[in-house]
């Protein structure tokens, strides 16, 4: 007999976060809304697989996202990966979430990605595990879907057979399916708000006060 999904599925939302902003907090709320979550887990990564080593500390960038979602009850931080002593490889933190003492295997899990993200994915390592462990709900901008005809072509098969229209899917079964939804745009990047800081710009309103009030009291990404 197939194994039963155990409820509403959780949202995996993973990344560097450095710093997190406007832009990361509006894609979780929006993910919550549109697939009918039951909340976001954010794990902010350790040693990023994929990108250049961060200018602040794994700590430091916790903390913010610590800062960041502390209002909102439907998000929670997972601090598992921040002192990892390997890469941050999305698949490892998924089969450790998959864990008997983690989310175990009956949970609907969906990992959360922007649009750019997903079609880089066949760039990831093991990627095509990564439907094995999770579902992925793909945000995109209103009115512009996600368009096969414009992926690689072994993601474009894949977003074929797995996709799914009806977000109720998502809590049938544990992983395995490819969801969309159209996320309000924000034109925020945290290369953007790294460079104003750096050039002694405000961010302000492109992140919350209080990451920028911790962002000044330690003195994070200092003017060049």
């Amino acid at each position: 007999m197939a194994e039963q999904p155990g409820g509403k599925p959780l949202g995996i939302f993973g990344g560097t976060f450095d710093p997190v902003h406007f832009g990361h907090l509006r894609l979780a709320e929006e993910a919550a809304d549109c697939l009918d979550l039951t909340g976001v887990r954010w794990i902010p990564s350790g040693q990023p697989a994929l990108r250049d080593t961060p200018q602040v500390t794994a700590r430091q960038r916790l903390a913010m996202v610590r800062l960041a979602i502390a209002e909102n009850p439907t998000f929670e931080v997972d601090a598992s990966e921040v002192d990892a002593a390997r890469p941050s490889y999305t698949v490892l933190t998924l089969e450790r979430l998959r864990q008997a003492d983690q989310c175990g295997r009956r949970q609907p899990l969906v990992l959360l990605l922007g649009a750019d993200a997903f079609a880089a994915l066949p760039g990831w390592y093991r990627w095509q595990s990564l439907l094995e462990l999770a579902h992925i709900g793909v945000a995109h901008r209103p009115g512009f879907p996600i368009d096969p005809s414009r992926l690689p072509a072994e993601l474009a098969a894949c977003y074929g057979e797995r996709y799914c229209t009806d977000r109720s899917a998502l809590a049938e079964t544990p992983a395995g399916r490819i969801a969309s939804f159209a996320m309000t745009q924000l034109a925020i990047s945290a290369t953007q708000i790294r460079t104003l800081l750096a050039s002694g710009c405000s961010p302000r309103y492109l992140l919350p006060d209080e990451v920028i009030a911790y962002i000044r009291n330690q003195h994070l990404y200092p003017e060049h």
